[in-house]
């Protein structure tokens, strides 16, 4: 078969309340390229499923599974694998599982994985690992075979280190660490060239390497971790001088002046005055200015801390928005990545 996908070799059954895997399907095992079955109530993937030689793309997300037959990986054509929200653990996976060469994506988040299921790093084609919202404590240094991986999610775990390895892959896009006990990152994964998205918010975080700046991200979170805390504690303004509130006096007033009125080297002085960031205020700064971290939606998905400029410490800013909280088009990325040159690490 060409693995071109119609409605006659695509079959859909979500929410059809079933609590079996329907063997009626069987009959026609080897026309289906792709098998939707999420959203039922069937507990274990049977033997029979042995029989789609031919199939593609399998969904089972959101039932009672608990047990995979190992037949499973006699789907040598299979590419993409959604088990998420199911009632899977470490014994449900066939041990054998990396014989799935073929697989590009594998979606196992919401169960209950305590030990990352180590079979997946043996999938040479992996693409996408979904791991979130499971139990697992610890990332094994394995991960460092998936060479093809671009997206890697262990979101909402128990882990409290990131090992070396996830630094070796090269090919990471996206890299989501949210949620966890993570006390730092390694000092690897500025390696990571082509990653685009970290997040890292709530976690126990108050380093980073520091060549994390080098990285070409677009998307960064880091809320509600130590280092975003203590820096908004340690900040601190320094009252300006009498120079400085004379020219902003200035400036504010738009009292006229020119070269004849005073030397070059306060013309140059006031020319450098910056507006205050707050669109209610009419003030200017020059050397006393006040370091301030405002918190800023992104989409509608990650706060991020943005360094901006105040003209004093009672100036409060309006909120920022990053880009609309219902727009996720291109169009917006230009916009996110001038803002994200900004986003304070510490």
């Amino acid at each position: 078969m060409d693995g071109y996908l119609t409605e006659e070799n695509a079959e859909d059954l979500s929410y059809s309340d079933l609590d079996t895997f329907p063997d009626f399907l069987v009959q026609r095992a080897d026309e289906i390229l792709s098998l939707q079955l999420d959203h039922n109530l069937i507990s274990s993937l049977p033997r029979s499923i042995s029989t789609f030689v031919n199939l593609i793309n399998l969904d089972l997300s959101n039932n009672n599974l608990r047990y995979i037959s190992p037949c499973i990986v006699q789907l040598s054509s299979l590419r993409t694998l959604y088990l998420r929200n199911n009632e899977l653990d470490n014994e449900s996976l066939p041990k054998d599982f990396g014989i799935l060469e073929s697989l590009k994506v594998v979606n196992f988040s919401g169960n209950r994985f305590t030990d990352f299921p180590v079979q997946v790093t043996e999938l040479p084609q992996l693409h996408v690992l979904h791991l979130g919202a499971n139990k697992i404590k610890s990332i094994p240094k394995e991960i460092g075979s998936l060479q093809s991986l671009e997206v890697l999610y262990m979101g909402g775990n128990r882990l409290t280190e990131v090992p070396d390895e996830v630094g070796h892959l090269l090919n990471l896009k996206s890299l989501v660490l949210c949620d966890n006990r993570i006390n730092s990152l390694p000092g690897t994964i500025p390696n990571l060239q082509n990653l685009r998205s970290l997040s890292l918010h709530n976690n126990h975080i108050s380093t980073l390497p520091p060549k994390l700046i080098d990285l070409d991200l677009i998307e960064l979170s880091l809320r509600n971790n130590p280092l975003v805390l203590r820096f908004v504690q340690d900040m601190v303004y320094e009252a300006p001088s009498l120079k400085e509130l004379s020219g902003r006096v200035i400036k504010i007033k738009n009292i006229q002046y020119t070269p004849e009125d005073l030397p070059a080297t306060l013309i140059h002085y006031l020319d450098s005055g910056s507006s205050c960031v707050n669109p209610k205020c009419k003030g200017v700064f020059f050397a006393s200015k006040v370091e301030h971290v405002k918190f800023v939606d992104f989409c509608g998905k990650y706060r991020l801390p943005l360094l901006q400029y105040l003209c004093s410490p009672r100036c409060t800013t309006a909120p920022l928005v990053a880009c609309s909280s219902d727009s996720e088009s291109d169009d917006d990325l230009p916009i996110v990545e001038n803002k994200m040159r900004r986003v304070l690490l510490g």
